[in-house]
C-alpha cells in the first residue's frame, strides 16, 4: 500500500450536493464522466473564483504598485501558500510550473545536469508515465548515465528488494517513482522508497499527479526530494503545475528557463540569478489558473476533504471491481484489491480492441480512455498492447458503473 496520511475517521462524501456543483453533470445527454485520470471536471466554485479574479482583480504579478497590480500580487502569493499547505509543503519550496511534465524537466535539466554524470545509475520502474521516464532517459543518454528498471510483477507492484539490490552499487543518484500508476493504479510505497534511497545517499523524484487528487499527501511527512503534481486532476484548470522541492536543494539547482523575473541583475555581458524558487519561474506565471488551483484545494476541502475523497474513491473502486470481474473475457491491470489501487481500472476484454470498446461506451454517453495512456513500455512489459481505463472521481457514483457495465456487455454483444 501507499503513505496515505493517518487521520481520523474522514467526513462523508455528500456525493447529490458534490454533483449538483458540476456544470457538464447538467448537460442534456446524461453524461457518465470515468476519464478523471486524464483530466477532472471543473466545479463551480473553481470556475467562479478564476472568472472573479480574471475579471475584477487581475493584473500582471510583481511588477506594478497600482491598485490592480496589489490586488493581483496578494491574490497570487495567497494561492501559492494555500496550493503548498494543501500537501504539506511551503511557499518557499513550491514552484508554480504548467504541469507535471514540466516539473520532473525542470529537475532533470536542473538537478540532474549538475549532479549526474557518467557511469551514474539512475532508478525508475516500468510502470512510469512518459513523462517520467523520457526525461531521465535523455539525461542517461547525455551524461552517459545508465537507466535501471525495476520491474512490475503480475499484480502490478515493485519488488522494494530489487530496488535495495540497485541501491547497493553505490552508484544510484536518483529514484524516480510515480506515487500512483496511470495504468496499474497502483500505490507505491514512496516514504519506504524514499527511506532506503536516502539511506543510500539517492535522491527521490515523485510524480504525484494520480496521486494528489485522490488520497491525503504530506510531502514534508513522504521526504521526497522533488515532487510533482498537476492542477487539471484536482478540480483545477489547466496550464499550471506544481513542483515541491527540498529548501536545502534549491541552491544547487541551475535555471531551467531564463528571462524575466528571475534575475538578480543584468549586464550587457553577464547576468545573476535570482535566489530560491524565483530562479525558477521565468516570465509571467500562469496568475488565474494558480487562483483557480488555490480554489479546488479549498474546494476539495470544504467537501470534506482528501480523507473524504480517498474514502469515496476507494467505495467506488471496489465497487467497479467486483463488477468487472462479471464481465466474460474481461482481464483488469493492477492490484486486485481496491485499497491497493488508486481510482481507476485499465483492463482488456478479449478479441476487443480497446478503441472499439471506447467507441461503443461513447456511443452510451460513457467516457473512458483507450491506448496506452503515455505508458507505452509498461504495456510492452505487461504483454498487453493497450488498455481500456475508466477512471473515477468524487461524482462518481455505483449507478455510473453499472452504466460501464450494460455499454461493456452492448461492445460484447456487437463484436460477437
Amino acid at each position: 500500500m501507499s503513505d496515505v496520511a493517518a487521520s481520523t475517521a474522514p467526513a462523508t462524501l455528500d456525493v447529490t450536493a458534490v454533483r449538483a456543483q458540476f456544470p457538464y453533470l447538467e448537460r442534456p445527454e446524461g453524461i457518465v464522466y470515468l476519464d478523471s485520470g486524464a483530466s477532472a471536471q471543473k466545479p463551480r466554485p473553481v470556475l467562479d473564483a478564476m472568472y472573479d479574479f480574471g475579471g475584477s482583480h487581475y493584473a500582471n504579478v510583481h511588477r506594478g504598485v497600482h491598485r490592480l497590480a496589489v490586488e493581483a500580487d496578494r491574490g497570487y502569493d495567497a494561492a501559492r501558500a494555500t496550493i503548498a499547505a494543501f500537501v504539506g509543503s511551503t511557499p518557499k519550496e513550491t514552484i508554480v510550473v504548467k504541469s507535471v511534465t514540466e516539473a520532473i524537466n525542470l529537475v532533470a535539466q536542473t538537478w540532474g545536469a549538475t549532479n549526474v554524470g557518467e557511469g551514474d545509475e539512475i532508478v525508475i520502474t516500468q510502470m512510469e508515465h512518459h513523462a517520467n521516464l523520457v526525461p531521465w532517459q535523455q539525461l542517461a543518454i547525455r551524461k552517459g548515465a545508465t537507466l535501471r528498471y525495476l520491474e512490475v510483477d503480475g499484480e502490478g507492484r515493485i519488488d522494494l528488494g530489487q530496488l535495495d539490490g540497485f541501491l547497493a552499487s553505490g552508484r544510484v543518484k536518483l529514484v524516480a517513482v510515480a506515487h500512483v500508476s496511470n495504468v496499474l493504479g497502483t500505490r507505491n510505497p514512496v516514504a519506504e522508497i524514499v527511506r532506503r534511497s536516502h539511506a543510500a545517499r539517492a535522491r527521490v523524484m515523485v510524480d504525484g499527479a494520480q496521486a494528489v487528487p485522490q488520497e491525503p499527501v504530506d510531502v514534508t511527512a513522504l521526504g521526497a526530494d522533488f515532487y510533482g503534481w498537476t492542477g487539471h486532476k484536482l478540480y483545477g484548470p489547466t496550464g499550471i503545475g506544481v513542483l515541491h522541492v527540498r529548501r536545502d536543494l534549491l541552491a544547487d539547482m541551475p535555471p531551467f528557463l531564463t528571462g524575466g523575473d528571475m534575475i538578480n541583475i543584468v549586464d550587457f555581458h553577464e547576468t545573476s540569478w535570482a535566489g530560491g524558487i524565483q530562479r525558477f519561474e521565468a516570465g509571467t506565471p500562469p496568475i488565474v489558473e494558480a487562483v483557480g488551483l488555490a480554489a479546488a484545494c479549498d474546494w476539495v476541502d470544504s467537501i470534506g476533504g482528501p480523507a473524504a475523497v480517498l474514502a469515496h474513491e476507494e467505495s467506488i473502486t471496489a465497487y467497479a471491481l467486483r463488477r468487472l470481474a462479471e464481465v466474460e473475457g474481461l482481464r483488469v491491470v493492477g492490484p486486485p484489491e481496491a485499497r491497493d489501487r488508486g481510482a481507476l481500472t485499465s483492463f482488456a476484454l478479449d478479441g476487443l480492441h480497446p478503441h472499439d470498446v471506447a467507441e461503443i461506451l461513447a456511443r452510451n454517453e460513457v467516457c473512458v480512455r483507450a491506448g496506452q495512456h503515455c505508458a507505452e513500455p509498461l504495456h510492452r512489459a505487461i504483454g498487453i498492447p493497450a488498455t481500456t481505463r475508466a477512471s473515477f472521481g468524487v461524482t462518481t457514483t455505483r449507478e455510473e458503473i453499472d452504466a460501464l457495465i450494460d455499454a461493456l456487455a452492448e461492445a460484447r454483444r456487437i463484436f460477437s
